[in-house]
């Protein structure tokens, strides 16, 4: 059996700084339109900051979760090809 702790200078997926010209989204409070959210990908756990690709029932967004201020927001749902794109705009940079 693997035991995690053998793993712990594994980090995941840290989303680059944001580069000039940068897409500026719009974050939502979100609502409670479902019990049940799929994460599909997210950011390393190691940051303050930690975004995560969901998926709703066909739809897609992104959550981002603030630790040091205590804070969710997401992204408008839209399709799921749309919110992979939105995330890897925020792993390159390109978008926050």
């Amino acid at each position: 059996m693997i035991r995690w702790d053998e793993f712990a200078d594994y980090h995941g997926q840290h989303d680059e700084r944001p580069k000039p010209g940068h897409l500026v989204l719009n974050w939502y409070v979100p609502g409670s339109r479902t019990s049940r959210v799929r994460v599909v990908a997210h950011t390393c756990e190691c940051r303050g900051i930690v975004y995560e690709l969901c998926h709703v029932a066909g739809q897609g967004f992104v959550r981002r979760t603030d630790r040091i201020q205590g804070t969710v927001h997401e992204t408008a749902w839209t399709s799921t090809t749309s919110a992979l794109d939105t995330f890897h705009r925020i792993l390159w940079g390109q978008a926050r």
